[in-house]
C-alpha cells in the first residue's frame, strides 16, 4: 500500500517536472522569437534600405515561426487598411507563390483566413476534415490537416495574417497558440512602426522634392554667371546652410554703363527667409531701374530720405557733387532710391511678419572707379589696397530694410584704385562655428587678407578654405556668402 502511494507520488512529481520542462521550453522559444524580432526591428530602424530589410525580416520571422511550431508550410500576408493583401511572403519550398497569392486575395473573407480577420483572434483548426472553416481547393498538391491562423494586430488595426500548416491532424495546440500570440504582439509593434516610418519617408520625400524645387528657383534668382566688365574682376561664393537660404548677392548692369552690386542677409534661415530673399532681390532690381516697369516714374521728393555726404543740392533737390568734387552720377542716386522704396514696401505690407534684411547696395562707375553706396545695417564691406591692407570699412549708413517705414539712409562714396579689392561678406563667415563652438571671427578673416593677391577669385577661395578648415566636421549653422570686386592694374 505504501509502495503504491509512493509510486503515485513519484508519478505526479514526474508529470509536474515534465510540465515545468515543457513550459520552460515554450518560454525559451517565445524568448528566442522575441529576441529575433527585436534584433530585426533595431536593424530596420538603423538601415537606409528600409523596405528591403523589412521584407527580409518578415521572411525570417515566418521561417522562425514555422521552425518553433514545427510547421511544414506557412505564409505571412500584409494587409492594406481596406483589408486587401498588400504583400505575401511564403516559407521556403512553396511552389507557385504567385498562384497562392491570387487565390488568397480572392478568398481572404472566407474560410479560416476570413474567420480570423473578422474575429480578430487566433483560429485553430485541429483537423481540417472536421472543421467547416477550412476551405479545401481542388487539385491542391498539399493536403492540410492542421492549421493555425494568427492575426497581427496593433491598437485594433489589422496589419497582417500569419498562417501555419501541417499535414497531420492535431499538430497545433494550446502551446503553439500561446507562442504565436506572443510573437504576433511583437510583430504588430514592428509593422505599426514600419507603417509610420513608411509614411514619414513618403512625407519626407515629398517635402524634399518641394524644397528642391524651391532651391532651384532660388538659385535661379542668383546670377547664372558672374558678369565681368573691362578692367575689373568680380567673383562670388554662395553656400546655404539648408536647402534654401536667406543670403543672396546680385550683380547687374544699370543704364549708362554703371554696375549694381548687392550682398544681403535676410533674418532667419530656411523657407521663410528664402521667400523674402526673392522678394527683396526683385524689389531692389525693379526700384533701381534694372528692371523697367511701364508707367513707373520717380519724383524728386523721393530724395527726402536719402542724404548725400557732403550734401550739396541744386534747386530741384538733386545732388551737385560728391566726395571727389565731381557731379554725382544721377544713375547712382536713382538706383539707390531702391533702398528707401524697398524698405517702405516691406515695412508697410509685411511688417507684421517681423522679417527684415541687412543689405549693402553699391553702384560702381567702372570707368572712374567711384562706388556710391548705402549700407543698410550689413557687415561692413572691406576695401583692400594692393598690399592686402584694409584701407576702408564701408560701415552702416542706415538701418536694416523692412523694420519701419520712412527710415533715413545716407549715401556715401568711395574710390577703388588700381589693384584695390572690395570684399563683401555675410556673418555666416565670421560666425562660422567649430566643434568647440568657437567662431571663425573677424580677426581670423583679416589674417587671410595677405598682400600680393592678384585675383578676387583666389581671395574668396582662400577665405572659404580657411572657414572650412576652422569648422571641420561641425554642422554649418548659417548661410555663407561673399563677393569680391577687384580693379585690375593698369598693365593687366
Amino acid at each position: 500500500m505504501i509502495e503504491d502511494e509512493q509510486e503515485t507520488e513519484l508519478h505526479r512529481e514526474l508529470q509536474r517536472l515534465r510540465r515545468q520542462v515543457a513550459e520552460m521550453a515554450m518560454e525559451k522559444a517565445a524568448f528566442e522569437v522575441q529576441r529575433k524580432l527585436l534584433e530585426g526591428f533595431i536593424a530596420i530602424a538603423r538601415s537606409p534600405s528600409h523596405t528591403e530589410l523589412l521584407n527580409n525580416f518578415l521572411r525570417q520571422t515566418l521561417e522562425t515561426s514555422a521552425e518553433m511550431t514545427r510547421a511544414e508550410k506557412g505564409s505571412l500576408f500584409l494587409l492594406t487598411p481596406s483589408g486587401k493583401i498588400q504583400d505575401a511572403i511564403l516559407t521556403r519550398g512553396d511552389t507557385d507563390p504567385d498562384g497562392r497569392f491570387r487565390i488568397f486575395n480572392t478568398i481572404l473573407d472566407k474560410g479560416l483566413a476570413g474567420w480570423v480577420c473578422k474575429n480578430r483572434k487566433i483560429g485553430l483548426v485541429t483537423d481540417t476534415q472536421e472543421d467547416d472553416r477550412w476551405l479545401q481547393f481542388p487539385e491542391q498538391p498539399y493536403l492540410v490537416r492542421s492549421a493555425l491562423g494568427i492575426p497581427i494586430l496593433r491598437r485594433g488595426e489589422l496589419f497582417g495574417l500569419l498562417t501555419l500548416l501541417h499535414s497531420q491532424p492535431n499538430h497545433f495546440g494550446f502551446d503553439e497558440m500561446s507562442l504565436m500570440q506572443a510573437m504576433a504582439n511583437q510583430l504588430g509593434i514592428v509593422l505599426e512602426n514600419a507603417q509610420l516610418y513608411g509614411q514619414l519617408q513618403h512625407y519626407s520625400a515629398t517635402l524634399n522634392a518641394e524644397l528642391e524645387k524651391g532651391r532651384n528657383i532660388q538659385i535661379n534668382f542668383l546670377p547664372d554667371r558672374i558678369p565681368q566688365w573691362p578692367g575689373w574682376e568680380i567673383a562670388a561664393f554662395f553656400q546655404p546652410a539648408r536647402q534654401m537660404a536667406g543670403d543672396f548677392y546680385d550683380i547687374f548692369a544699370l543704364s549708362g554703363g554703371q554696375v549694381g552690386l548687392i550682398i544681403a542677409d535676410v533674418c532667419d534661415k530656411g523657407v521663410g527667409a528664402a521667400l523674402f530673399m526673392g522678394l527683396f532681390r526683385s524689389l531692389i532690381r525693379i526700384f533701381s531701374g534694372q528692371t523697367n516697369l511701364e508707367g513707373l516714374s520717380f519724383r524728386a521728393d523721393l530724395m527726402a530720405n536719402l542724404f548725400v555726404e557732403p550734401t550739396e543740392l541744386d534747386e530741384d533737390g538733386l545732388p551737385l557733387s560728391g566726395h571727389f568734387g565731381e557731379p554725382i552720377n544721377l544713375t547712382h542716386i536713382n538706383a539707390l532710391r531702391a533702398i528707401r522704396l524697398t524698405n517702405d514696401y516691406i515695412a508697410i505690407n509685411h511688417g507684421d511678419l517681423g522679417m527684415f534684411a541687412t543689405l549693402f547696395f553699391g553702384i560702381l562707375d567702372p570707368e572712374r572707379g567711384i562706388l556710391t553706396y548705402i549700407n543698410s545695417g550689413h557687415e561692413p564691406p572691406l576695401l583692400l589696397d594692393r598690399d592686402g591692407n584694409v584701407r576702408e570699412e564701408l560701415k552702416g549708413t542706415g538701418p536694416a530694410l523692412g523694420l519701419l517705414p520712412g527710415m533715413t539712409y545716407r549715401v556715401r562714396q568711395t574710390y577703388l584704385d588700381f589693384g584695390d579689392i572690395l570684399l563683401g561678406y555675410t556673418d555666416g563667415i565670421t560666425e562660422s562655428r567649430a566643434l568647440d563652438d568657437s567662431f571663425f571671427s573677424y580677426e581670423k578673416l583679416l589674417s587671410v587678407l595677405q598682400p600680393g593677391r592678384a585675383s578676387a577669385q583666389v581671395l574668396l577661395q582662400d577665405i572659404v578654405a580657411r572657414v572650412m578648415e576652422h569648422a571641420i566636421d561641425a554642422e554649418q549653422f548659417d548661410d555663407i556668402t561673399a563677393i569680391a570686386v577687384r580693379r585690375k592694374e593698369r598693365d593687366e
